[in-house]
């Protein structure tokens, strides 16, 4: 069964050049025109990933993911936004949202951060290579929990904590952080991670990682305490304590 996108804009231009593209991609797509639409159709017939224009009359993509996120759905999110503003963007990971595309977009870009966000949600083919590949994700998962630097993670239940506070954090946030804290006191290259946690590496002019990078350390940072990412200009992260 091909991937079923729910995607809501309400430039009918936009709309439609989307949908179509995304059609003759081979995905199943649902267009609607507003947020309204967006939720009764995501309740009525759940998606396999959502693509939501921020800006909409009404109920806004914002507000659309933080009511599927209170709800308990974890189905991924793609924000369009014409919005530059890292704070706009923040914005939108703080509603929930797993990704972003700046307006205007290159479509092969929409493709891109869609299959990535399929990937980390699908559970891979049965039998074979893939069959093997589950089995040793599964291997991980069962694992002990993680520590380092402060850190300790639950990756089987998806909860993670500094010290005794548990952090509150979207699918991405809990992948990158995992990233990291796995290889703690080791440089991550940009290229790297994006591979690892997207799947799709962006380029030297991509935000998207510097934007996840900051919100999560707002996440994690206590006064007084020593940051726990550190850039290294010009190559990537590190996770450690100085």
């Amino acid at each position: 069964m091909p991937p079923n996108v729910l995607l809501a804009e309400d430039d009918r231009a936009i709309r439609h050049a989307l949908e179509r593209a995304l059609t003759l991609e081979g995905y199943e797509v649902t267009a609607v025109a507003d947020g309204v639409e967006a939720l009764a159709q995501a309740h009525r017939n759940p998606p396999d990933v959502l693509v939501l224009d921020v800006m909409m009359p009404g109920i806004d993509g914002l507000q659309v993911c933080r009511v599927l996120r209170a709800e308990g759905d974890r189905t991924p999110i793609l924000m369009l936004t014409a919005l530059v503003e890292t704070a706009d963007r923040i914005a939108g990971l703080d509603a929930g949202a797993d990704d972003y595309v700046v307006k205007p977009f290159d479509v092969e870009e929409v493709f891109a951060r869609l299959r990535a966000l399929l990937r980390r949600t699908s559970p891979g083919p049965a039998g074979g290579a893939g069959a093997e590949g589950t089995a040793r994700e599964a291997a991980l998962s069962d694992r002990q929990q993680l520590e380092a630097a402060g850190i300790r993670m639950d990756p089987q239940a998806r909860r993670a904590w500094r010290g005794r506070r548990e952090l509150e954090l979207t699918r991405t946030e809990f992948e990158l952080l995992e990233l990291l804290v796995r290889n703690a006191g080791i440089v991550l290259d940009h290229s790297t991670i994006y591979d690892r946690i997207w799947g799709y590496d962006f380029g030297p002019g991509s935000k998207n990682l510097a934007v996840y990078v900051g919100y999560l350390r707002r996440k994690l940072d206590e006064p007084g305490a020593p940051p726990l990412i550190h850039t290294v200009r010009g190559v990537g992260y590190v996770l450690r304590e100085d």
